[in-house]
């Protein structure tokens, strides 16, 4: 077995879920509202000198959220691509 066969054999599965989350942000409204999500965690400091060291823990567990999102939909769209990519 090749090197590129046990690093795809290994790669998790498209589920429902990933199509899910797809599906909800895909919509015009979905973009918006994962923009709003991102720029209230991700592109925001998850802490700041002098601030308690578990308010740093709290927000990685939100930046975790949105990174989760954003692979699912990722994986999903990925599926999607190689499906209709075999389908020709």
């Amino acid at each position: 077995m090749s090197e590129w066969d046990e690093l795809t054999r290994n790669a998790e599965p498209v589920d429902d879920l990933d199509k899910l989350h797809l599906r909800v942000f895909s919509t015009r409204d979905g973009k918006k509202l994962l923009k709003h999500l991102r720029g209230v965690t991700i592109e925001q400091p998850t802490w700041y000198p002098g601030e308690d060291p578990s308010h740093g823990y709290a927000r990685e567990g939100q930046n975790s959220l949105i990174r989760e999102i954003e692979r699912r939909i990722s994986r999903a769209r990925k599926e999607t691509h190689d499906r209709g990519s075999n389908d020709r």
